[in-house]
């Protein structure tokens, strides 16, 4: 038992040196840099730098952005993802084709595939035809409020495969005989789906809704190629005020920012890990 523990840690080593000095280390660092008042033979200043960042306007515009389009956007794919999953779990029409199409955008890349967007999105693009040839207005889609729902669908079709690839393996661990007893006592669709499917795919929603909050955060990368480095003050991101520091060489106010994030997702990695543990003990 012994040999096979060492074994094993011998394997694991080279990830675990890799997350410690790619990733442990200069969080580490950038942490001590946040507690300084400049990078360089810098003097302890304490918490003035967060202190300096809760009072900066593009820090709190760039928060409540990205707050904002969390708590809309994730909740939004989630229930879309689970509905499509239900829906490719039964015997429907064109299910291998649909199967195919929510599988692309996790195999696409998405440089290339945000090329399609913009030309979908812009000023001359396809949606603007439509509505002009609809008799409507053109909409400055990215330099307005709509940028927003724009993004909330790039984000959307870009992860709900992987979320429907997730509650198609819960489904389809569901036991039929599960099923079978509900439809002999009479139960019908809605209280097998509340009764059944729902609760036994407590673990896999947690799971799904931690990779959605998750992905989320990361966002920047989509925003950025779209509407590049300074895009409407709606889809304004922390990434993008990070991002903008950085250029900026404010390493205090980056250093942070980034501190500020990666508590914020601590504590929302804590909550669902401890409500996941909570319905799961009430499961078994």
């Amino acid at each position: 038992m012994r040999r096979h523990s060492v074994v094993a840690i011998w394997f694991l080593a080279p990830s675990a040196l890799g997350f410690l000095v790619f990733y442990l280390i200069p969080f580490a660092m950038g942490l001590w840099y946040s507690f300084l008042d400049r990078p360089n033979d810098g003097s302890f200043v304490g918490l003035a730098n967060y202190k300096e960042l809760l009072n900066s306007d593009s820090f709190r515009k760039a928060a409540q952005n990205t707050f904002l389009f969390t708590s809309v956007s994730v909740p939004i794919t989630i229930a879309l993802s689970l509905l499509l999953a239900l829906l490719l779990n039964q015997s429907i029409y064109l299910r291998n084709w649909l199967r195919t199409a929510y599988v692309l955008p996790l195999v696409v890349p998405v440089a290339s595939v945000v090329l399609i967007w913009q030309v979908l999105f812009d000023w001359n693009g396809t949606v603007n035809s439509w509505l002009y040839g609809f008799g409507l207005s053109r909409i400055d889609w990215m330099k307005s409020e709509w940028a927003r729902g724009v993004l909330s669908v790039v984000y959307a079709w870009k992860n709900i495969g992987y979320n429907i690839i997730l509650f198609l393996a819960g489904l389809q661990n569901i036991p039929k005989d599960y099923y079978e007893t509900a439809d002999l006592e009479g139960a019908g669709t809605f209280h097998k789906l509340a009764r059944i499917t729902l609760v036994y795919l407590t673990p896999t929603l947690f799971f799904v809704v931690l990779m959605g909050l998750i992905s989320s955060f990361r966002i920047f990368r989509e925003t950025y190629l779209i509407a590049s480095d300074y895009p409407h003050d709606s889809i304004y991101m922390l990434q993008h005020y990070m991002n903008n520091m950085f250029l900026s060489l404010d390493m205090q106010k980056l250093t942070s920012a980034a501190v500020v994030m990666v508590v914020c997702l601590l504590l929302l990695v804590s909550g669902m890990f401890a409500l996941e543990r909570r319905f799961t003990k009430d499961l078994d």
